[in-house]
């Protein structure tokens, strides 16, 4: 009997335990929204933009040669590129920014070069100093390139250059919810949740060169072609949830 009056009074204790949890916990459910029942959740979303010069440049470039055998158009254009990398080298184009993007021998179907055979070599070519494209670009024309399409343009870094546009997407993002706030009669008290809604760039069209299709078409020039620079807009997006209450 005195085993049953202490397992009672047990359970009992349990019983109010558990109820003063819960009791407890209920003053203050929880909103899944993150708000106060005394807030109004307002989401936004905004964009933001920064305007960047490009520091670095690539380009394709690269060399037809016809000969009347394969042997021979492939040897020829071996010596050819050789000068092409050489002139490149001497503005200061290191190895590591040359990469081969194309190689083709074919025998020529039609034209005035019927019969004969024509060796491609095509490869990009990073400027690490855009300053210093056009120098180079003439560089490869006047050691005989034929074939050149570019430059594009961009940035060593781009991430680092979007971090202003981050910011100004957020203060875009708070000003609005204040105009929200404000029309409202309530005011911005907490912010709840940034959301990063990524982001692009957008800039210039590219400088572009015709390509040639024979070395015979195409004259070496004295001086690179003038490149400009311009700038790249990056533009980046955000959406935020704020919390408002009265004034």
């Amino acid at each position: 009997m005195m085993t049953d009056n202490h397992g009672s009074i047990v359970m009992r204790r349990l019983v109010s335990l558990a109820m003063l949890i819960v009791g407890g916990c209920s003053d203050t459910p929880q909103n899944p929204r993150g708000v106060a029942d005394d807030e109004t959740l307002l989401s936004v979303s905004a964009t933001g933009q920064a305007e960047t010069r490009p520091d670095m440049a690539s380009f394709l470039v690269g060399v037809e040669t016809i000969r009347p055998t394969s042997r021979d158009a492939s040897a020829a254009n071996a010596a050819a590129m050789d000068k092409l990398v050489a002139a490149l080298a001497a503005q200061g184009v290191s190895d590591k920014d040359i990469q081969t993007r194309n190689l083709s021998i074919s025998r020529i179907e039609y034209g005035r070069n019927k019969g004969q055979f024509s060796a491609n070599n095509q490869v990009t070519v990073r400027v690490r100093n855009v300053d210093k494209a056009s120098a180079a670009i003439g560089a490869a024309t006047d050691a005989g390139a034929n074939v050149l399409q570019g430059p594009t343009l961009g940035l060593s870094n781009p991430e680092k250059a979007r971090l202003s546009a981050y910011g100004n997407a957020y203060r875009a993002a708070k000003a609005r919810a204040d105009a929200y706030a404000e029309a409202a009669g309530m005011t911005v008290s907490r912010v709840l949740v940034i959301r990063d809604g990524g982001g692009g760039v957008s800039g210039p069209m590219p400088y572009d060169m015709a390509m040639a299709e024979q070395a015979a078409t195409v004259a070496p020039v004295a001086a690179g072609p003038p490149v400009r620079i311009g700038t790249d807009i990056d533009t980046v997006t955000v959406q935020v949830d704020f919390a408002l209450e009265a004034k």
